[in-house]
Formats: structure tokens, sequence, C-alpha cells
């Protein structure tokens, strides 16, 4: 299955994403960032219903210079706006994780409201290609391309992506990096529109069966991330992000 993601993602095709049992228990659409059109956009709000995120590469966040938004709350907290410590996440909140990936929300310059389909899908599309551009050594100014606050939430992966953190946001970046594709990815949750809940990891198989999409399970690129040796070297020295 692993095989099937890597080759959809390359053609820019969506593939579901699971994280496993013992953690959030949610199946997430995911799409490479660079080639996510406003169908996409308007087929994870529809399908989805979760928030549609773009996962970014630590890398890029460092180069961006993309903090944490809990660590800006923190700093924000500390000068002056005591109020707001009391709202950032403390250890053992999060019943799932040690912490949370969320940094910044953006719109690109170049949208409207930012929110409608053809605005999102463009900011998400230029997230990628910004990740593109840095990872691959040419300067970018992140602050006259995007504005914020805007509707497209960043995600920063964990420098260590999956041997720190195995959330939906370093697993699809750890898939981009076996694919061979810019690693900024987009995820958005799929929801159950009865329940209320997050789709049951069943339902969720059965909706990648009737639309022809890969579904894949977080434990399974794990496994294959690390089963590829010496990988972590390579991608480190890689020089072009396509």
């Amino acid at each position: 299955m692993i095989k099937d993601a890597i080759e959809d993602l390359k053609k820019g095709r969506p593939i579901l994403l699971f994280d496993s049992d013992d953690r959030e228990g949610e199946t997430d659409i995911v799409i490479p960032a660079i080639s996510t059109t406003h169908k996409d956009v308007a087929m994870m709000r529809k399908d989805g219903g979760g928030l549609i995120c773009v996962s970014i590469h630590p890398d890029a966040a460092k180069k961006f210079g993309l903090p944490f938004i809990t660590d800006l709350l923190r700093y924000v907290g500390n000068n002056g706006y005591s109020n707001l410590l009391r709202i950032v996440e403390k250890e053992g909140d999060l019943k799932y994780d040690s912490k949370s990936a969320f940094s910044l929300w953006v719109n690109h310059v170049n949208t409207f409201t930012g929110i409608p389909d053809i605005d999102r899908s463009l900011t998400i599309r230029e997230l990628g290609k910004a990740v593109r551009e840095v990872l691959n050594g040419k300067p970018f100014d992140f602050g006259s391309e995007f504005r914020c606050p805007g509707h497209v939430p960043i995600l920063r992966a964990a420098d260590n992506l999956i041997d720190e953190r195995r959330g939906q946001t370093e697993l699809s970046i750890a898939l981009a990096e076996m694919t061979g594709i810019t690693p900024a990815m987009v995820v958005c949750e799929m929801l159950d529109d009865v329940s209320g809940k997050a789709l049951s990891k069943n339902d969720a198989k059965r909706y990648a069966e009737d639309k022809g999409l890969v579904f894949v399970e977080g434990r399974d690129v794990i496994y294959e991330y690390k089963k590829r040796e010496g990988y972590n070297d390579k991608r480190k020295s890689m020089e072009v992000w396509r």
C-alpha cells in the first residue's frame, strides 16, 4: 500500500492516512500542497470536513522563521499579556500527544478574503512553492508573500519527524520525503456527520474503496520510513525538491 500511496502522491492525487488506534484514531485526506486545486479544497471540506492545514518540513519552518503558536503565545504572555499564558496548553493537557504542531494561520497576498476554495488553494500552492524554494537554497521573503491572520493553518513538523512525534503532520512529511516531492502536504481530518466524531477507520476504508483512493496506516509509513537504511542521510543531501 505504501508503494501505491507514493505513486499516487507523485501524480498529485489524494490518499487517506490513518494515524493509529492509540493516538487520535483519525483518518486524514492528504494531498501534495504544490499541486492542490480549488476542486481538491472543495472535496476536502465536503468529504473530510475537518481543518484544511498544510504540514511543512521543519527545515523549511526554521528558514521561514515560523514559530509554534504555543511558543509565540508564551513569549507574548511573558511580555505584557500574562492572561495568554493560561490558554497555552500545559503538559498533560493533550490526551493523545505531548504538543501541538500548529504554527501561524496565513493567506497569500494575492487572495481576497482568503476563505473561498480558489483563495485557499492559491495559498496552499504558494506555501508548497515557498517550501520548495527555501529548501533548494533560494532566498525567500515569507513576510512579503503571506499575511497573518489568514485561513490556512500551517503545521510545523517536529525536528526529528517520526522519531519525535507521530502525528499526521510528521507522517505526511515522511511520505513526502519517501516520494521525493516537496515536503509540504495538505491534511484534512475526515469527520462523521452521524456520530459527531471522527470518521471510523472502517468507514474511511469504505470511502477509499468507493473513490478508488489508497488508504495507509501510520504504522506502515513508520515501518517503511525506518526500513530505508541511510535514507535520512541521503535526504539531507538532496539539492532539488520537485
